[in-house]
């Protein structure tokens, strides 16, 4: 495997302290020894790679999911829970300039579809999930920042959106209290706890027959007598579809096509101990909204069920033990500027995972070109929770061969290189620095 950070970065080191691995227990998925055989073989066992084995095994697919660690290890296990609208870090209209009416249409129609997937698999299957929030909120961050979440909400509501706006006076009374310039509240999405919806995703797609393997990551993949090899620590799994599903934890060469084409970068999160009802009114935040914050280095934060409180924030460039103790340090110093009353309160959880972004700002779900078999979904720009299960289903059908009923945008099947190939984390620090200075 040819990763772009160091080992450290895919180690135990960042996601130590996880504050999910708390909540549920790991399943005992096997270790794959020996030859398995497989129509399709899926590598990466998260939101993206089970959501496809699941829609795949129920339409009797006999499917196997390759995961290189412990099930939950990747993203899928350690983000910050949000199931909302994005998966793009383009705007409405930069979407339409690039790609057309249509295609960003069919696109933000995903989106919904996309949450709206979450929820009937959660109800579907009976995933009890921790769920709370209706939709999601925006907190401008500046007075410039509140004039654009006005010009939205005034867009939104001419073409029959729901939207909420909030002006500053306001937001005390709905326990959003803060140094904030007023909100926009989207109803599209809730929080959730994301390990517990990956293993109870995870469980019914063994019920359906899929079989998932942990600690059996792919190191090579083959082709021979019409069929991919993919080779394992300890076998193989031999199968006429392959789906990559690796997302931020993706490798320069499984397969070669993925070289230079997505950028993994980092997000921390952290919780809090449990929040009493006096230190709540304190701060004159009570709501149970996920919310995040309108820079482009965005903080996201929400009051759990359980009243701990989790914030997290974009912005590590680098990694390794140094670092991560920095941008730990980071992120409780702007949760400290943001909730002022809550200085004394103790950080309990700490860490932080890999989020993946493309060069061209949206998610790819497609075939992987010249290689015959081969389909790949990943580069959710930190929104995978939703993005993901929804690109796993369009997977499916791609597979099988099928038209989707979901809305499926041309705007993700294709994705471009970076320059600078193997270096381009080299273009992050000065992009990182120009949004900073932007917010």
């Amino acid at each position: 495997m040819r990763r772009i950070y160091s080992e450290y970065a895919y180690g135990p080191g960042p996601r130590d302290k996880c504050w999910w691995d708390e909540t549920i227990s790991e399943p005992a998925w096997p270790i794959l020894n020996g030859s398995v055989e497989a129509e399709v073989a899926i590598i990466g066992g998260g939101f993206t790679g089970i959501s496809a084995a699941l829609h795949l095994a129920q339409s009797g697919v006999k499917v196997a999911v390759l995961e290189a660690e412990s099930p939950g290890w990747g993203a899928s296990g350690r983000n910050g829970g949000f199931c909302c609208l994005g998966g793009s870090k383009l705007s409405s209209v930069a979407m339409r300039r690039r790609f057309g009416d249509l295609a960003t249409d069919t696109y933000q129609a995903g989106e919904i579809a996309a949450v709206t997937l979450v929820r009937d698999l959660l109800d579907r299957f009976e995933i009890d999930a921790d769920t709370h929030s209706r939709g999601e909120t925006q907190l401008a961050h500046s007075p410039r920042a509140m004039q654009r979440l006005r010009a939205e909400a005034a867009d939104l509501a001419r073409t029959g959106n729901e939207v909420d706006l909030l002006e500053a006076d306001q937001l005390a009374e709905q326990g959003l209290n803060g140094a904030f310039h007023g909100a926009l509240t989207t109803p599209v999405g809730f929080g959730l706890n994301p390990r517990k919806y990956l293993f109870g995703l995870s469980q019914s797609a063994q019920v359906a027959g899929a079989q998932l393997f942990q600690r059996s990551g792919a190191t090579r993949i083959t082709q021979r007598d019409g069929k991919h090899v993919i080779a394992t620590l300890n076998g193989t799994l031999r199968a006429s579809q392959v789906i990559i599903a690796t997302n931020g934890y993706s490798s320069e060469d499984l397969p070669t096509w993925l070289a230079g084409r997505y950028m993994p970068t980092q997000s921390t999160a952290m919780v809090t101990r449990p929040l009493s009802e006096d230190e709540l009114q304190k701060q004159g935040w009570f709501s149970d909204q996920m919310a995040y914050d309108s820079r482009n280095l965005l903080h996201y934060f929400r009051l759990m069920p359980d009243r701990r409180f989790l914030f997290g924030m974009r912005g590590g460039l680098l990694s390794s033990a140094r670092s991560e103790k920095a941008i730990r340090s980071k992120l409780r110093h702007d949760f400290d500027q943001m909730f002022p009353a809550w200085n004394g309160v103790e950080t309990t959880h700490c860490w932080s995972g890999m989020v993946s972004l493309s060069r061209n700002l949206v998610p790819f779900v497609g075939p992987i070109p010249d290689v015959k078999g081969m389909f790949a979904g990943l580069c959710y720009h930190g929104n995978g929770v939703a993005m993901g299960t929804y690109a796993g289903r369009l997977l499916s059908d791609l597979v099988l061969g099928q038209t989707s009923d979901l809305p499926f945008s041309t705007a993700i099947t294709s994705m471009p290189r970076f320059p600078l190939g193997r270096f381009r984390r080299l273009l992050m620090p000065p992009a990182y620095a120009a949004l900073g200075l932007m917010d």
